[in-house]
């Protein structure tokens, strides 16, 4: 995946969590924001670790 739409994907990816996370604390549920906050930046740093599966 090209840099610059790996970027892109990243930041809509944490904006969206952090709008979830928010929206979560405002109806007053605990534990989907605590899921929030620790498996969204999980999923950035996996997309930058793993390689992407190349078909030949």
């Amino acid at each position: 995946m090209p840099f610059p739409i790996k970027t892109a994907l990243s930041i809509i990816v944490l904006l969206v969590a952090l709008a979830a996370y928010f929206y979560q604390d405002s109806i007053g549920m605990h534990g989907p924001k605590i899921a929030i906050m620790f498996l969204a930046p999980f999923m950035v740093v996996a997309m930058w670790i793993f390689p992407e599966v190349s078909r030949k």
